[in-house]
């Protein structure tokens, strides 16, 4: 295997992490709300919901600071070393615009973010979190 294809599949490993971070924190989302209506105990367990809060709040803070996430410049860097191409912009702009063919501006994404940032917030309230223990933290029944 030469260099270049190793460097392409890890940056193809870089983006199915990057991938699973966003399905983390949109699944998650999901699966606090069904999980609060479904009575599931997990969904409630405060180091999951800590990690999901804090996830959306990287996502938001480096959104409105016009940061691009470190996992896109790893996986462009691994491409460019690569020979191959990167692409400009966010993870999420460039696949929004790579399947659905819609372009928007960097705005428009700070206030998605944004909006879905507080509604993780509100999850806070709506589905609660158990209180950190030792006991109950890791009981994922």
């Amino acid at each position: 295997m030469d260099r270049a294809t190793t460097l392409q599949g890890l940056a193809d490993l870089v983006l199915l992490l990057h991938l699973l971070f966003v399905v983390f924190v949109v699944g998650g989302l999901c699966l606090i709300f069904l999980g609060g209506v479904r009575k599931w105990r997990w969904v409630r367990n405060p180091w999951f919901r800590l990690a999901h809060i804090v996830a959306i709040g990287i996502v938001v803070v480096q959104s409105w600071f016009a940061v691009i996430c470190p996992l896109t410049k790893i996986e462009n860097a691994l491409r460019t070393q690569a020979n191959g191409t990167a692409y400009d912009g966010s993870f999420i702009a460039h696949w929004l615009q790579a399947v659905l063919y819609y372009n928007a501006p960097a705005w428009a994404f700070a206030v998605c973010y944004t909006v879905f940032g507080a509604l993780v917030l509100a999850s806070w309230a709506i589905v609660r979190p158990m209180p950190f223990s030792k006991r109950n933290s890791f009981n994922a029944t």
